[in-house]
């Protein structure tokens, strides 16, 4: 899928890559547009050489993609995903990337602020959801949804998972158990790219949700599992808890919990379960 994408009226080709879930933007453009360079392949080329001399391994994280041009025809292009993107315009001495800098050093002294006092990130983010207008009901819920999940994936670090690609296939697993639906498929099914999951459910299916992983962690705690493969069974056995419960609930309301609702419908409606599933 090919986009593009708009930084003050300048255009930025962009891809969305919907098997690694991320946005490779054209460096190029975005090169051209903070330096204002007539010639921005030769800076980018004059950069990238510098970049290696210091050590740096941002050239390796750069791939490549046929884009069209402005002729019309399709050449291959440098991307680079929104961190690679982020790191690469710190290099920059430019005024235009004066505003990403200083977003980026917020950033990194905020994430400073909560590591000494965790509370701090959950006023943020009560805080943020409240500026994109979510209902204070949802915004209760979804803050409680954090603490289960932190709950959940405490446990599973002292079981001996990892991080990344392990704790997504739990994930997984969990989500496909009591949604009947894998995490890809779900967030198709809502029309999302990027976005986090949770943070375009509705109540009822956070509440679900929630229930999963609680009874994941409990049967984890009890069980103590010792490989990933018992990790995953004990992921699938806490997801069917609460789809036992999402087919029960739909079996009395005739209509289904798996809502196509996104955050863009959520600010303006109390709705929490969608139309009759389709049989």
């Amino acid at each position: 899928m090919s986009d593009i994408k708009l930084f003050h009226d300048q255009q930025i080709r962009s891809h969305w890559d919907a098997e690694q879930e991320q946005w490779l933007f054209s460096v190029i453009d975005v090169i051209q547009i903070l330096t204002g360079s007539e010639r921005p392949r030769k800076y980018w080329g004059d950069l990238k050489t510098k970049l290696d001399k210091e050590g740096s391994q941002l050239s390796d994280k750069i791939g490549q993609l046929k884009m069209q041009s402005a002729d019309g025809k399709f050449y291959k292009t440098d991307v680079a995903n929104t961190e690679s993107l982020l790191r690469l315009i710190q290099s920059i001495p430019s005024p235009n990337a004066e505003p990403f800098k200083l977003w980026l050093a917020q950033v990194g002294y905020e994430r400073l602020e909560e590591n000494e006092d965790p509370e701090l990130s959950i006023e943020r983010a009560l805080e943020t959801y409240v500026a994109k207008g979510y209902s204070r009901e949802w915004i209760n819920q979804r803050l409680k949804s954090i603490e289960v999940r932190k709950e959940l994936t405490d446990e599973w670090e002292n079981r001996g998972v990892k991080k990344g690609v392990e704790f997504a296939i739990l994930t997984d697993e969990i989500t496909r158990a009591w949604s009947g639906l894998s995490t890809k498929a779900y967030k198709q099914h809502k029309h999302l790219k990027k976005e986090n999951l949770r943070d375009n459910m509705t109540n009822l299916e956070l509440v679900l949700n929630m229930l999963a992983e609680a009874t994941t962690t409990e049967i984890s705690k009890e069980k103590l599992p010792e490989s990933f493969a018992d990790n995953r069974a004990i992921a699938r056995q806490g997801g069917e808890v609460a789809g036992s419960a999402r087919k029960d609930i739909e079996a009395k309301t005739g209509k289904s919990v798996i809502s196509s609702q996104n955050a863009q419908q959520l600010g303006r409606s109390t709705s929490l379960i969608d139309d009759k599933r389709s049989k």
